[in-house]
């Protein structure tokens, strides 16, 4: 019997496959070029891993949110469970709350249309369909973290953002696009007009950020990320200058200043002119130090402190299916 062409891990407690698991367990069950292993907890996705590598797939596929995609790309790299052999290369399907990572590679819409495609592409030769993406390695931090891969991390007033939606704005049940433009509209008050309430988010605290090549900034920043993502949430693309592989934004707490970078987004400039307030640089290697300080990577939360410091460095890139045309 021929082996699998694809291995699909699943983590069921994602939010976008409460909806969307019945359908792709239907479709795996009709197809038995797909192997189906499902994981309810990141502790669980070592041993997933150990089993796929037995079937030597030609793609893994990570059916998820960010965080699940994180969790297996920490193991893909820290793992080491395909000794001898190549890392097969990732492809994302859109599910979760947030789902970065896949909009960065093509996959938006019915997850089954992409396993679909997929199913095309595993069958003939994949490498006009396979990117590189350079990854970020976190450690340090608080809990002394060996090493976790991600994509894409948040800090700052960001951080504050993204777990206020979370935490305060999920909860109700309503849409994801609702959701947001909820949270929109509480960062507009709270950053541009400086209104302070219990419903909106919390003030943000100071941080010092150490950019290798150029030293480090310090102060209060409305918006902080460090990405390797080509699409991002502010532009489709902050101009690269060579200089390195880890891309970061920081914005100074200054109303003017968040427009600024805002408008600067739009039109695609964010990064090719200086503007007061506004930190673009690239690096290989950042430092991120302040009490008790959170940032997230990939939906997962660390935190940094006094002393203790989150250490962003370049990862081992990795090879990944471009689903879209």
């Amino acid at each position: 019997m021929p082996r699998p062409r694809i291995a699909l891990l699943s983590n069921p407690k994602s939010t976008g496959n409460l909806a969307q698991l019945p359908r792709i367990r239907a479709f795996c069950a009709e197809h038995p070029d797909i192997f189906h292993y499902e994981v309810e907890r990141a502790g669980q996705i070592g041993e997933a891993m150990r089993t796929i590598a037995r079937i030597q797939p030609a793609v893994l596929v990570i059916n998820g949110g960010d965080g699940t995609v994180q969790a297996a790309l920490t193991e893909l790299h820290n793992g080491n469970h395909f000794p001898g052999t190549t890392l097969p290369p990732v492809a994302v399907l859109p599910s979760g709350k947030t789902n970065l990572i896949a909009l960065d590679l093509g996959a938006h819409g019915d997850p089954i249309a992409a396993l679909k495609k997929l199913l095309v592409l595993a069958q003939a030769d994949l490498a006009p369909h396979l990117v590189a993406r350079e990854l970020i390695a976190l450690s340090g931090g608080e809990g002394g973290l060996a090493p976790v891969i991600g994509m894409f991390l948040g800090g700052a007033g960001l951080a504050d953002i993204m777990l206020y939606c979370r935490e305060r704005i999920y909860p109700l049940g309503l849409p994801n696009s609702v959701s947001h433009f909820i949270t929109a509209i509480a960062v507009v008050l709270h950053q541009v007009f400086r209104l302070r309430a219990s419903f909106l988010p919390p003030e943000t605290a100071p941080l010092s950020v150490s950019v290798r090549r150029e030293g480090a900034i310090n102060g209060r920043f409305s918006l902080l990320f460090v990405t390797t993502l080509e699409k991002i949430l502010l532009s489709s693309e902050v101009a690269s200058h060579g200089k390195g592989v880890l891309k970061f934004v920081a914005v100074e707490q200054k109303p003017f200043s968040l427009l600024r970078a805002f408008a600067a987004s739009l039109r695609g400039k964010l990064g090719r002119t200086k503007m007061d307030g506004v930190h673009v640089e690239e690096a290989d290697e950042i430092e991120i130090e302040g009490e008790a300080s959170q940032v997230i990577l990939d939906g997962e939360t660390f935190r940094a402190g006094i002393g203790k410091p989150i250490l962003l460095r370049t990862a081992q890139p990795l090879s990944f299916v471009r689903i879209a045309a």
